[in-house]
């Protein structure tokens, strides 16, 4: 046969079956190749008569029933044998297609019924053909040929055991041929000889007496049991030395509280005793306010593998919102591989520990999985481990997905997924190995599903047969892991019982020896410290902030503004881009004073050029949603892309247009800020109320992470935020909240509303050894706004005002009214009082509002010594802006001095009107009342 033909086989069956019956009828109806193949199937023709054509293929049978299948075809045995083995492809096909859904997964239940397509019958295949010799050249197998029962035996075995693989979504050949192969050639076993088998007994024998340890000595407290899902523990070590034998330096994990402390004891290494402190509470005064449960608390350390490395783990704290910490593990990769210069990402890897209920039904763990293949999100591929209790609290899997595996959605990836029986250690062990040359070898995420069983309730307060009685009676007459392997392995005369019980006593005592260190007077609680990537930096209250100076030189300005509008030759902008660009060129050339767009260019610019870095992220960012920033070009005849920005800072900077998501992304970047203090990271809103979706970030990790965990972040976020007529959902970055949330002095909000603040703000963020999240209303109109502007000379000295005076300095003796105002309504404000020819009142703007600037607020008034009342002015409804906030920092007026009284739009439960002409009206007579009264 001409080897350019294809060679026959399940994939072009009905095309070969087509021309081997035109050739029948006419020899010379097929090209010259195709009649010397079909001339060796059939070299004699009786009497000139075609032979018959095969007969349509057979309806689906029980397995092995001669009577209700076809028999194979008649004529000349070669002809049969193709049909034959054309019907085994098939078998095959379907076995690695649907084998999955006969594999025995579920510790709970027999095997389930096999599909028909798994039935030899089913391809018209009978008792008869067992012992029938077929090819085995599609097969992973050692030689060429096998027998059908053998065949059989082969593919049940990989297939239909333990382990069920999902893996004919992924649509490049080759990859499927690579896990085929993988999996066939091994039979899904994984090998491992005694001293192996030894340590995962050991280790399963860590995870069950730690449960049981915690269960006897702390009566009814919460530990979220990993009880049921032991396997866990021997399935996290085992990925962690295969991933240093694979070059792995650094491995970050994320997980929800269910099996955390044992992980924690077995895995991450914290000392049982300072976890049985935590249980013991002794020292309440220390805690008031602030902390986590222990269950939630990360931690990290230094794993040694057996061929003597080292691989660094960072378990990451994690508050009862499950699955959204799996981006923030992806970030902190990131910002580590960013950092030592992996830009292959083969240095480190992400591990995620998912629940079934909360995989198929948070929303966010699609986001982290479309982020996976995404240039400016992927980390190389993250090993996804679910604990599949098959229940979510008291919720059964048919209520709570409309998918067969709680993983379904997975399916969107490239990737395969593995089910497999967490009762079978060593089928675990199998997963893990093929998971991470998968994921070593394609560089993209692998999922294990590990099917087990929750032995207690969704807490140990909790009685689950309240609800799941005949689950929980199946459970309660099961043995633990441990005990199924330790059976297995005496059958197999791998180990004596002498040997298990002396693995278990060595343990036990261990944990009481911790216990009494514990609950001793004497015991010190450890004391955390931050890794060496925050030294000289610290949170804790605003006394310890500093206040450095931010200008750079009118020069180095001028010559910067230059690089950032200087283009190849050969590179064509958009004509509209050109007209931005001259101006720009202008603005560095002092002819034009900045806009916002050039000043935060500056601002990133010189920072790039003290060796810091930079990441901004999110929707447009690359552009800009309304069309000021536009740090990456597109040449308007080829679509080229280009970055001074990104040029003047090689691999150091990151221009990334995130998709359509705001919980993922954000997450991804505070984990990226936790691990790079010296990047300026940004995560940018597209409108600011967009912040809404990612509110448990701002709330359970923003706001509250050094509070909760001592973690500290650096991170900026870019809310575009003014009443402009836009409707409801695109006005209000609801920065009541934000203000609301402000304690303890664990953020900054800041509201800059001149283009040379923006520049000293972020240059004071990256300069402060004072590191703490700022939280940025950006503007919408006043980017374009031709009062909105400041000179260069204004970016070579000074700092971030928190309080801006007044720039038209009316004479203090005349003024009889101060406003205080923040953001764009600063502007309508001057404008009408230029209109009215008002002398007599004052505008100050309040450029930070937390931690709040009572010192240069007091300093900014005293001039004003006849004023009679300062109004505080906003154009958000009274119940949303920072009006409340205020009033409840001086219900009774300012320091015993002045009146203090708001004008605002009325209450409203929306935060704005969807009228243009209401929005109108209304502005018009919030101006009206903040400018009228005497003169």
């Amino acid at each position: 046969m001409n080897d350019r033909l294809p060679v026959p086989n399940i994939s072009n069956l009905d095309f070969v079956e087509n021309l081997w019956e035109q050739y029948l009828a006419d020899p010379q109806a097929v090209s010259a190749d195709w009649r010397v193949f079909f001339e060796q199937l059939a070299p004699s023709r009786t009497n000139g008569r075609a032979i018959a054509p095969p007969p349509a293929r057979p309806a689906p049978r029980s397995i092995f029933n001669p009577a209700g299948a076809a028999a194979a075809p008649a004529g000349t045995p070669g002809v049969a044998d193709a049909v034959l083995q054309q019907r085994l492809e098939m078998l095959i096909r379907a076995y690695r297609v649907m084998g999955h859904l006969a594999a025995h997964l579920d510790p709970l239940s027999p095997a389930p019924p096999r599909p028909p397509e798994l039935d030899p019958a089913h391809y018209g295949l009978t008792e008869a053909d067992l012992d029938r010799p077929f090819s085995v050249a599609t097969l992973a197998s050692p030689g060429e040929q096998l027998k059908l029962r053998e065949i059989i035996e082969l593919l049940d075995e990989t297939y239909c055991r333990h382990i069920g693989a999902q893996f004919f979504h992924i649509d490049d050949l080759s990859i499927r041929q690579w896990l085929l192969e993988r999996m066939e050639a091994s039979r899904n076993r994984y090998p491992l000889n005694r001293e192996q088998q030894l340590r995962i007994l050991s280790r399963l024998t860590d995870a069950s007496i730690f449960e049981e340890f915690i269960q006897r000595k702390f009566v009814g407290a919460k530990s979220f049991s990993l009880e049921g899902g032991e396997s866990l523990i021997p399935m996290l070590e085992l990925a962690i030395e295969g991933a240093g034998a694979q070059g792995v330096s650094e491995i970050v994990i994320g997980m929800a509280h269910r099996g955390r402390l044992n992980v924690l004891a077995n895995i991450m290494g914290k000392s049982p005793q300072q976890i049985f402190r935590e249980y013991a509470d002794l020292e309440p005064e220390r805690y008031l306010g602030r902390g986590d449960v222990k269950y939630h608390l990360g931690y990290s350390s230094d794993f040694a593998t057996p061929d003597g490395g080292s691989v660094h783990l960072s378990l990451c704290f994690n508050p009862s919102h499950l699955e959204f910490v799996n981006t923030v593990a992806m970030g902190r990769m990131r910002a580590k591989q960013d950092r030592r210069g992996d830009a292959r990402r083969e240095r480190g890897l992400v591990v995620l520990i998912h629940g079934d209920a909360a995989f198929a039904g948070e929303g966010v763990v699609q986001e982290t999985l479309n982020l996976s293949g995404l240039p400016g999100f992927t980390v190389g591929g993250t090993l996804h481990i679910v604990i599949n209790n098959q229940i979510g609290f008291t919720t059964e899997p048919h209520e709570s997905r409309s998918t067969h595996y709680c993983t379904d959605v997975a399916k969107m990836l490239q990737s395969p997924i593995f089910h497999v029986n967490g009762e079978d250690p060593e089928s675990v062990a199998q997963c893990v190995r093929l998971a991470l040359d998968f994921r070593a070898t394609f560089g993209r995420d692998v999922l294990i599903d590990m099917y087990c069983y929750r032995r207690r309730g969704h807490n140990e307060g909790d009685e689950p047969a309240f609800t799941q009685p005949t689950m929980y009676a199946t459970i309660d007459a099961l043995p633990n892991v441990r005990a199924g392997y330790l059976e297995h392995l005496l059958e197999l005369g791998e180990i004596t019982q002498a040997d298990a019980d002396a693995i278990s006593y060595q343990r036990q005592e261990q944990l009481e020896a911790e216990l009494a260190v514990a609950r001793s007077d004497d015991y010190e609680q450890p004391v955390r410290q931050l890794s060496r990537l925050w030294h000289g930096l610290q949170g804790g209250p605003a006394s310890n902030a500093d206040a450095p100076v931010t200008g750079v030189a009118l020069d180095q300005l001028s010559e910067l503004g230059k690089t950032l509008v200087t283009l190849p030759d050969d590179f064509e902008p958009h004509p509209r881009l050109q007209t931005i660009l001259d101006r720009r060129r202008q603005m560095a050339r002092e002819r034009r004073e900045l806009d916002w767009g050039m000043a935060e260019a500056l601002a990133f610019g010189s920072l790039v050029q003290e060796g810091f870095r930079l990441r901004i992220s999110g929707q447009d960012s690359q552009r800009g949603t309304f069309g000021h920033r536009h740090s990456v070009l597109h040449d308007a005849n080829t679509g080229r892309r280009y970055s001074t920005l990104a040029r003047l800072g090689r691999d150091r900077v990151e221009l990334i247009n995130s998709p359509l998501s705001e919980v993922g992304v954000l997450g991804f970047e505070y984990g990226y800020s936790l691990d790079s203090p010296d990047c300026l990271t940004i995560w940018e809103a597209q409108f600011g109320d967009f912040a809404n979706v990612a509110q448990i970030f701002f709330d359970q990790f923003l706001a509250s992470g050094e509070d909760k965990w001592g973690t500290l972040s650096k991170l900026v976020v870019f809310l575009p935020h003014g009443m402009e007529g836009q409707g409801p959902e695109h006005s209000s970055a609801r920065i009541e909240r934000f203000l609301t949330q402000s304690a303890d002095d664990n953020w900054q909000v800041c509201w800059p509303s001149v283009p040379s603040q923006l520049f000293h703000l972020l240059r004071r963020q990256m300069h402060r050894s004072w590191a703490k999240p700022l939280i940025v209303m950006t503007p919408k109109s006043l980017l374009r706004h031709p009062a909105a502007i400041s000179p260069l000379a204004a970016l070579t000295e000074g700092a971030f005002e928190p309080v801006l005076a007044d720039p038209r300095a009316p004479d203090p003796s005349k003024v009889w009214r101060v406003l205080l105002c923040s953001g764009k309504v600063y502007y309508e404000l001057d404008d009408r009082r230029t209109q009215l020819g008002r002398d007599d009142i004052a505008i100050l703007r309040l450029e930070e509002l937390y931690p709040f600037p009572e010192v240069q607020l007091k300093a900014a008034l005293e001039p004003y010594t006849e004023a009679q009342q300062i109004l505080w002015v906003q154009d958000e409804p009274n119940n949303m802006g920072a009006w409340r906030y205020l009033l409840a920092r001086y219900p009774r007026g300012l320091w015993g001095r002045w009146e203090f009284e708001g004008i605002a739009r009325r209450e409203a439960s929306s935060p704005a009107t969807g009228s243009n002409a209401s929005h109108r009206l209304e502005q018009e007579r919030l101006l009206t009342a903040a400018l009228g009264g005497p003169q």
